[in-house]
């Protein structure tokens, strides 16, 4: 088997027993360190987690971007990789790992990874397949994760150098439709949450215009529509998360001018 790369590789997990096997399988023998924090499973994640040679440490929630610079300060490496207990990384981007590293070190202080979405009624995602390009490979002292509670990224230092890898990483982020809204209905009370912390007032008219707009973007401008009938109900359930955030924003305002607060 090769020699691990010198990269510590972090996730965050709560009840992915179902999932993670897959995920840790794929980058077995590709790193001597594998950090998860799990927030409180009542399955198996932590045992499974360890199966694989894990070192898992519980931590409450306190939000995705604390809870991920959280899990980068275990890390024995300074050049980290976060991916989600949902993803997957396939044989050709662990390759691309490894020859990045075989030379000794990165020329760049960070790297960008493509994510593409695998959906319930696939196995791979599809060629055409929207991506999302985040920073997930980095060295934590020329970059670590925000601390916002909903957004999860990469704050790079100044003048910090961005490459970008070939592969994509495989997100099998839903487990069926029932199960996304659940999760959508919850994280649409964080991003509710995090808007009245912050001050913002989004406009009133946008509550007509956010459902089809956002079905758009998702149908057509993340090409949804390559997908088939599957690409049209998710198209329609990101819709309904977008329209849902900003329903929750507005309720939550006409409830303190009713009680005549701020």
């Amino acid at each position: 088997m090769p020699a691990a790369i010198p990269v510590s590789i972090f996730l965050i997990a709560c009840n992915e027993a179902d999932r993670l096997g897959r995920t840790l399988q794929a980058v077995q023998g590709l790193t001597d360190d594998i950090v998860l924090v799990d927030s409180g499973s009542t399955d198996d994640t932590p045992r499974i987690a360890e199966s694989f040679g894990a070192r898992v440490v519980h931590n409450p929630w306190p939000g995705y971007g604390p809870q991920k610079r959280f899990a980068e300060s275990l890390c024995r490496h300074r050049w980290v990789l976060n991916i989600d207990a949902d993803e997957v990384m396939p044989p050709d981007l662990v390759a691309e790992l490894r020859a990045l590293f075989a030379g000794g070190e990165p020329p760049c202080d960070a790297y960008e990874i493509a994510i593409a979405e695998v959906f319930p009624v696939e196995t791979a995602p599809h060629p055409w397949a929207y991506s999302l390009a985040p920073v997930r490979l980095y060295r934590t002292d020329r970059g670590r994760y925000s601390d916002s509670p909903v957004h999860d990224r990469v704050v790079l230092a100044e003048g910090a150098r961005v490459g970008r890898l070939k592969g994509r990483i495989h997100h099998f982020s839903v487990r069926s439709l029932g199960e996304q809204i659940a999760k959508l209905n919850a994280y649409t009370d964080q991003q509710a949450d995090d808007l009245d912390r912050r001050g913002v007032k989004l406009p009133v008219w946008r509550l007509f215009t956010e459902f089809p707009a956002a079905f758009l973007k998702a149908y057509v401008g993340r090409r949804h529509f390559v997908r088939g009938l599957y690409g049209v109900m998710t198209a329609a359930n990101y819709a309904f998360f977008r329209y849902l955030r900003l329903a929750k924003h507005l309720e939550r305002r006409m409830i303190r001018q009713a009680r005549g607060e701020q």
